[in-house]
């Protein structure tokens, strides 16, 4: 079942592709490269790695991050960008399943908030929805547990 939760803000070290939704791997498969980044760096992960969709057009593009949390704010460079999950109200969700499951508990939790009139921060652009914080987060370490059908994930989304 959803809820409302406060997050503070979060650093992170991110990259950011455009893509689609066949060619999710060209960000996903980059995630074991900030997690090195940040190993050179000396710099210690503050959780399990995340998506933030920044531009959602299901039939066309989407501009999506990958990310790792870190303690203190970092410093971009190249690919790698430095970003902040802004701090407010989110609508969280937990997905215990296979990652293919996520669009229809995507979709559960969007109808949950629209039924209560809650209002997500984000905008209808020509190009797509323009979301500030729209997240997937996983708390699985795949190493751990090799069994997709047994992963933890969480949904955040920003509310206006």
């Amino acid at each position: 079942m959803p809820e409302i939760i406060e997050c503070p803000e979060r650093h992170y070290l991110g990259i950011r592709k455009t893509i689609t939704m066949t060619t999710f791997h060209l960000v996903a498969d980059r995630i074991g490269e900030l997690y090195g980044r940040l190993a050179e760096r000396g710099t210690p992960p503050a959780g399990g790695p995340f998506f933030r969709y920044l531009v959602i057009d299901l039939d066309g593009d989407l501009v999506v991050e990958a990310g790792v949390p870190v303690h203190e704010p970092v410093a971009g460079e190249g690919e790698f960008v430095a970003g902040v999950l802004p701090a407010g109200r989110y609508v969280r969700t937990l997905h215990v399943g296979h990652p293919d499951g996520l669009m229809a508990v995507t979709g559960e939790l969007l109808d949950w908030a629209r039924e209560r009139g809650l209002r997500f921060a984000m905008s209808e652009e020509p190009d797509g929805e323009h979301w500030d914080s729209r997240l997937e987060l996983y708390h699985t370490n795949p190493e751990e547990q090799p069994d997709m059908n047994k992963w933890e994930t969480e949904l955040q989304f920003k509310l206006a």
